[in-house]
């Protein structure tokens, strides 16, 4: 059974978090982190701070898809207040 993942990455160098969703949140990472993604290539190195795990892929991508939206951040400043200082 395929997993779906909802990850977020905060930036070493600057106060920028990047929500996303992959099949492999690993080797997305290693894309981030590598400069090979427009959004987050200005940011690099980026440290993954959070991560959800779905077994159905539209669950993931709704949480995905609030988590982008200034409330859902708000909620994830929120819960990773001490890990995002």
């Amino acid at each position: 059974m395929p997993y779906f993942f909802v990850y977020v990455l905060k930036s070493k160098i600057r106060d920028f978090i990047y929500v996303g969703y992959s099949t492999d949140y690993k080797e997305r990472i290693k894309r981030h982190n590598n400069g090979k993604v427009q959004s987050t290539k200005a940011f690099k190195p980026l440290k993954l701070v959070f991560l959800e795990i779905y077994i159905n892929k539209s669950d993931a991508k709704r949480r995905e898809s609030y988590l982008k939206t200034t409330k859902g951040r708000t909620t994830l400043r929120t819960m990773l207040k001490n890990t995002l200082k």
